[in-house]
């Protein structure tokens, strides 16, 4: 098992999983993050840090359509190992329904 970032995290982008994990393998688009999943040993400490409830275990059904996104972008943008600023406007963002249509295929800046 491993962990997927979904599309809660669009446009919120709090970070606060990047922190706990031990591991660093979290990587930043424009407006969300992913996890590698072969560099996560699944912990699962970051899921209860995510203040939008965006990282799912992937035996979660909610989860399999952002899977193979998580793994196709993590290998394309940055690694990312430390919180920093989330956008001004994230908690506006934090609970909006059906956020992947304004999902970017954009490297972010760690």
């Amino acid at each position: 098992m491993t962990y997927v970032v979904t599309e809660n995290c669009i446009k919120c982008l709090f970070k606060d999983c990047v922190e706990v994990c031990p591991v660093d393998c979290f990587y930043v688009g424009e407006n969300m993050l992913v996890i590698n999943p072969d560099e996560c040993i699944d912990c699962g400490v970051c899921e209860p840090e995510c203040p939008a409830e965006a990282i799912l275990p992937d035996s979660d059904d909610r989860a399999t359509p952002w899977a193979e996104r998580n793994r196709d972008f993590s290998t394309q943008w940055p690694n990312i190992t430390r919180k920093g600023q989330s956008p001004a406007d994230a908690e506006d963002w934090k609970d909006k329904p059906g956020k992947g249509a304004l999902f970017s295929p954009l490297p972010g800046t760690p």
